[in-house]
């Protein structure tokens, strides 16, 4: 078995002006794709995405994600067929619901995000193929819509989504799913049990440091586990075979960072990937044995630029 594709994700706090260069730097390494996020308060994950296809010439971009909450699906369809028909085969489009805090603080958190996120993909996947789209759905009402012109090839939607629900709604409406970090094997094989169809695109994202010093790689991703220690991360905990203690550190640590610093290291090799690129290889074949086709790697520290050529050791 082959191992998945490699790609890189852009912090959410990189300085704008640093984004051509990083985007440049993830090509000429040989990564395969660099994704984007559309966090509140940060950068816009279109201008984002349309800068960096821009900027590369071979670089695939995903998307991950945009909340459904945030734009008018026809809207966003034109957006992302626009940037698709420029950059042929180079776009993937990532849809999901949103941090419930941050979409409620904008008045954009529906009364029912499953059903939104399964109105808004089916109308946006019928949209990007060119049809007249006409719907009238609790939240997507659509009266003979059609762009004039469809991308071809038309980009792939996933969701990106974490609950049974809306990872069976990916499985009946998305090309694919976006798991967010932490993406341990099991998490992944789990997701999957619940997307309900085999042939789906899942695109894992997880945490990585690199390094010769298997002990300073751990040192380095451990702050950005804090994750585990906050509630809506659960999900991504329960199939572990260490849940039932990571439940009590969890109780017991008092804060999310507490969580990270009392995280056993073998834990954190679990959770996250960290070690010498031999060791980090080893986990993504694992990752992809569970059934991610592409793992994107987090960079985690204060200058995520300098950090790429350790990530890209990995790369095959």
């Amino acid at each position: 078995m082959t191992g998945p594709a490699i790609g890189v994700l852009l912090p959410r706090d990189l300085p704008p002006d640093h984004l051509v260069s990083f985007a440049r730097r993830a090509e000429e390494l040989g990564f395969a794709e660099l994704w984007v996020v559309e966090d509140l308060g940060f950068a816009g994950g279109v201008a984002q995405a349309a800068t960096a296809l821009a900027s590369t010439t071979t670089l695939t971009v995903g998307i991950g994600i945009l909340p459904a909450g945030a734009r008018n699906v026809a809207f966003a369809a034109m957006e992302l067929t626009t940037m698709a028909r420029l950059f042929p085969g180079r776009l993937r489009a990532g849809i999901g619901h949103g941090m419930p805090a941050w979409m409620r603080s904008v008045g954009a958190w529906p009364s029912s995000p499953v059903t939104l996120l399964e109105e808004y993909v089916r109308a946006l996947r019928a949209l990007l193929r060119g049809e007249r789209v006409a719907v009238q759905g609790r939240f997507v009402q659509l009266d003979g819509v059609q762009l004039e012109a469809a991308a071809h090839p038309v980009p792939p939607v996933l969701a990106g989504v974490r609950g049974p629900k809306s990872l069976g709604v990916a499985g009946a409406v998305a090309d694919g799913v976006i798991l967010a970090e932490p993406t341990a094997p099991e998490y992944v094989a789990q997701a999957l049990e619940h997307v309900g169809r085999a042939h789906v695109q899942v695109v894992a994202f997880a945490l990585a440091a690199v390094d010769d010093d298997a002990s300073a790689a751990v040192a380095r991703v451990r702050p950005a586990l804090a994750v585990v220690g906050e509630p809506d991360w659960a999900a991504h905990l329960a199939p572990l075979p260490f849940a039932e203690e990571l439940a009590e550190l969890r109780a017991t640590a008092g804060s999310a960072d507490g969580v990270a610093e009392a995280l056993p290291d073998e834990w954190v090799r679990w959770l996250a990937l960290a070690g010498s690129p031999e060791e980090v290889r080893a986990s993504l074949t694992r990752q992809h044995e569970a059934g991610a086709q592409t793992v994107v790697l987090i960079p985690v520290g204060s200058d995520p630029l300098a950090r790429l050529p350790e990530l890209a050791r990995v790369i095959r």
